[in-house]
């Protein structure tokens, strides 16, 4: 049976890729960005089956009138990409507050208000899968980047947390954690710094900006492959939770598990010595 998609983030980079796969496999979607116009000059084609919208994923109601619009057009909603984001990067301590609020308004809110819009819609139809765009970073804590990962780490505890709640009503929900992908992500235009400056992290700020510098347009990953293995995930029965996307993601993670093992064994005895007796009653 073919979809109705609606994908955040469409106007470039992983969004638009995921758009093209979808269009490829005949579905029909539903593309928003928070620029219409960088919309139109994606998608010239196939009007009956593209709907573009204008979308600021920190706005609740803006998100609820992108979905009665997918409605009156299409008449149902069968996958959500949450996929608007960006980066904040910088030590903890070189960002502000605003910067703070910024990060998870967008990568955490903007996930939150777009589930809100469209759950009572997939439980209405008994059916529907939630793609939240992760990342390696949400698995992985990473130096240099402690509010994108915290960000990250909120939608991969959130999307866990959620997949157990909507399960019963057929939707399925499946994280996807890429590694570096060929994509703007390094521009300026996908990525923030901190502006405090502070002299200990000069040397760390530098390290991180020559390094993003370096990979921009250099990254490994295919998102065109990405988007058409999402689509391929849309149309599987039973859809993973979490999708690692790149062999480097792959590699990464699956050091960090085997890392993880090794310390909670390690830890094991005194992480038990911490339960109480309590066969002889309560203890002060």
């Amino acid at each position: 049976m073919n979809k109705v998609w609606m994908i955040t983030g469409a106007s470039r980079g992983l969004g638009a890729h995921i758009a093209q796969a979808a269009l490829s496999a005949g579905d029909r979607v539903v593309v928003t960005a928070r620029n219409l116009h960088a919309l139109d000059s994606l998608f010239t084609g196939d009007a009956d089956r593209v709907l573009k919208q204008a979308l600021d994923v920190t706005d609740q109601a803006q998100a609820s009138a992108v979905v009665d619009a997918a409605l009156t057009r299409f008449g149902a909603i069968d996958v959500l990409v949450n996929n608007a984001g960006y980066g904040q990067l910088g030590p903890f301590e070189t960002n502000t507050q605003a910067d703070v609020e910024r990060q998870f308004q967008t990568n955490v809110f903007g996930v939150f208000n777009l589930c809100r819009a469209v759950l009572p819609l997939m439980r209405t139809q008994r059916r529907g899968h939630v793609f939240n765009l992760s990342s390696v970073g949400g698995l992985i804590g990473m130096g240099g980047a402690s509010l994108y990962s915290a960000s990250k780490f909120a939608v991969e505890g959130f999307s866990e947390a959620l997949a157990q709640e909507v399960a019963g009503y057929g939707i399925r929900v499946t994280l996807v954690e890429p590694g570096v992908f060929r994509t703007d992500f390094l521009d300026s235009s996908s990525l923030a710094f901190g502006s405090v400056q502070i002299a200990d992290y000069a040397a760390l700020v530098d390290k991180l900006q020559a390094s993003c510098a370096a990979g921009n347009h250099q990254q490994a990953g295919d998102p065109a492959k990405l988007g058409h293995a999402l689509v391929t995930l849309a149309n599987c029965e039973t859809p993973p939770l979490r999708f690692l996307a790149g062999s480097d993601a792959y590699t990464q993670v699956s050091a960090k598990l085997a890392h993880m093992g090794t310390e909670i064994e390690r830890w094991q005895t005194l992480s038990c010595s911490t339960d109480g007796d309590w066969s002889t009653g309560p203890q002060n």
